[in-house]
């Protein structure tokens, strides 16, 4: 049963006080409850020890709840971290007072009800990883959301204030799991909104255009776009370019086919694919270089850390070589006779998952072969196209758009065009 401790009896004195100040004192004094359980139908102003095991302390009833007569009051200092419209992302909250308890964190702004989120502090003057709630970040970019703590002690800070941040824009832009990613496939504009916003990229250069009408000879297929990935930071908000290389152009002659083009972003550049060499011209360097061709073998050279050389052509089988890719060099022709040998096949692509998906990027273009018995040098994975037999047939086909492989290499006709690149960026919030 709680006992109480009553108003005194007789005269009291009260330093500094008259006796008639002292007896209104007195006359107002409340009685304080002791007892394991809070007393019913309280009053503001009503005192209670509670004698709880564990507890052991005095509070009183501020007319809603009751607090310790000794409660720490928690303050809020600042918080790292953003909040942004439209994406889902958590804060950090400094201050005093937080009891390494659990706590709870009140978002309020104009427009919608409190939002509160429960969480347990980390320590008394820190409180990490607090989730910011969906009717919060649905919020407009711009809005003021003041943000106060709760201590388990019923302590509540005061108010700060945060604003909602714009998302970067740029590109198609999609989710996987934790990550936003921005995918290029044209030249574009990077908007970024957020200061020292930690990146990852995959840059991928478009492809040669493969080797075109040989006379009695296969060519080389065209080189992969260069691909680089990695990371990077971007420092400052503002536009930043993602330039788009377009795929090398193929002809239907013994030269006049080209290299593909770079794709760059944040000064970061991958060099675009090599042509493939054909009976006129020479196979081009760049990312991957092409391949040689059967009479005159010449393949050219990769990008170190962006692709592979092109494999060599077979003046026996008069078979060209493939064009190099990220992942391998291009594949040279083999056989001792005609008909009869093999065109050498594109180097292989890499895989990324940038994307969230695996997929293959800057497969070399497979070489010609001077019969029609279907042995023409297939493409490297990662969009690498197909070399043609004989007069064409089966036809040539070009590299993949936005894979930047390279061209298939044509043979009594097209060196078909390299695959135009790609740049995609991905970041967590």
């Amino acid at each position: 049963m709680g006992g109480y401790i009553g108003k005194g009896q007789g005269v009291v004195l009260v330093d500094g006080y008259t006796q008639a100040e002292t007896d209104t004192l007195i006359a107002n004094a409340k009685e304080i409850t002791v007892s394991s359980t809070a007393p019913s139908s309280p009053s503001e102003g009503d005192v209670w020890y509670d004698s709880s095991a564990g507890v052991k302390v005095l509070k009183y009833y501020n007319g809603t709840d009751w607090l310790k007569v000794s409660a720490v009051i928690p303050t809020v200092v600042s918080i790292s971290g953003s909040i942004y419209a439209g994406a889902s992302s958590s804060i950090d909250i400094t201050g005093t007072g937080f009891l390494t308890d659990t706590c709870t964190v009140t978002f309020s702004a104009s427009g919608i009800s409190n939002q509160t989120v429960s969480v347990t502090a980390a320590s008394d003057t820190s409180i990490t990883s607090v989730s910011v709630p969906a009717a919060v970040y649905g919020l407009s970019s711009g809005t003021s959301v003041n943000i106060s703590v709760t201590n388990a002690d019923n302590g509540v800070s005061g108010e700060i204030s945060t604003t909602l941040v714009a998302l970067p824009t740029g590109g198609t832009i999609t989710t996987s799991g934790s990550y936003r990613i921005h995918t290029f496939n044209s030249t574009g504009t990077f908007t970024n909104t957020i200061a020292n916003l930690s990146t990852e990229y995959l840059i991928v250069a478009g492809g040669g255009a493969g080797g075109g009408n040989g006379g009695s000879n296969g060519n080389g297929g065209g080189g992969a776009g260069g691909m680089r990935t990695g990371t990077t930071t971007l420092s400052s908000t503002g536009n930043y370019t993602a330039t788009i290389g377009g795929g090398g152009t193929g002809v239907n002659a013994q030269s006049g086919q080209t290299n593909g083009n770079s794709s760059s972003f944040n000064s970061i550049t991958s060099n675009g694919g090599g042509c493939g060499q054909s009976w006129g011209q020479a196979a081009g360097s760049g990312g991957s270089g092409g391949g040689g061709t059967a009479n005159a073998s010449s393949p050219a050279s990769g990008t170190s850390g962006q692709g592979n050389a092109g494999g060599n052509g077979n003046s026996n089988s008069r078979g060209g070589g493939g064009g190099g890719g990220a992942g391998a060099v291009g594949g040279s022709a083999t056989g001792t006779t005609w008909p009869g040998g093999v065109a050498g096949d594109g180097g292989a692509g890499l895989a990324s998952s940038i994307t969230g998906s695996s997929v293959y990027y800057a497969g070399g273009g497979g070489g010609s072969m001077a019969d029609q018995n279907g042995n023409n040098g297939s493409g490297g994975s990662g969009g690498g196209g197909n070399g043609s037999g004989e007069s064409n047939s089966p036809a040539p086909t070009a590299g993949t758009a936005n894979l930047g492989g390279g061209g298939g290499a044509g043979r009594g006709g097209t060196g078909m065009n390299g695959g135009s690149g790609v740049v995609i960026i991905r970041y967590q919030l």
